[in-house]
């Protein structure tokens, strides 16, 4: 079956898209700077709060590469510590290619636990040639739109992109309502939305009947 992951920045959001049907939450903070690493305060509100998965953004700065990765590294550890399992990470170096070591690197702390490659993957210098590479880090996910414009610019590719799971592929990034039919009939199965379920954009909380409306669309 299809799921649906919901962006979260708080408790509230994160009941607001259980209440919805949401199947999993990405929890991050900052969507300003496109969604950095939330304080472990705020994940242990949430986890406290619902009972779905929780994936908890590793991300330390705008962009794609980390600011601090020893502090990266920490702040992983602590939130492991405060009952994190599941995490989104991932890097680019300088030259536009999938910063493996980086990667690597900050993986490490996550020994055993679930991680999605975010949309580095789309900003890179060739999505299909860092999907290669991403298929050798061990996430068992990778969010992605196709294409640094969105999934609107980037459709063609993700169609693309779902024959060459593993890992799964989660869309997300400019996902409108009427790209979903298309996506499930190329074998999509994952769904990622953020200001979708949000009336008034990312000044306003989720709104749980936004998400039942997509979860209804995956149907």
């Amino acid at each position: 079956m299809p799921i649906l992951e919901v962006i979260a920045l708080d408790a509230q959001d994160a009941v607001a898209a259980q209440a919805g049907g949401a199947d999993r939450l990405e929890l991050v903070a900052d969507m300003a700077s496109d969604g950095l690493t939330p304080s472990v305060a705020t994940f242990k509100e949430v986890l406290a709060s619902v009972d779905i998965p929780v994936r908890v953004m590793l991300r330390d700065a705008k962009g794609f590469a980390p600011a601090d990765l020893k502090q990266l590294r920490r702040a992983a550890a602590e939130l492991r510590e405060a009952g994190a399992t599941e995490f989104v990470l991932g890097f680019l170096d300088a030259g536009g290619e999938i910063d493996e070591g980086v990667t690597l690197n900050l993986a490490a702390e996550l020994e055993g636990c679930a991680w999605t490659f975010h949309r580095a993957l789309d900003n890179s210098n060739d999505v299909f040639r860092s999907w290669a590479t991403v298929q050798t880090l061990g996430c068992d996910t990778v969010l992605a739109a196709g294409s640094a414009k969105g999934v609107e610019d980037g459709i063609e590719n993700l169609k693309e992109l779902v024959a060459q799971a593993p890992p799964a592929l989660l869309v997300g990034g400019g996902l409108q309502a009427r790209h979903v039919p298309e996506l499930l009939a190329a074998g999509v199965n994952g769904f990622h939305v953020g200001s979708a379920v949000r009336p008034s954009g990312w000044d306003s909380p989720v709104d749980s009947a936004s998400v039942r409306e997509w979860v209804n669309r995956l149907v």
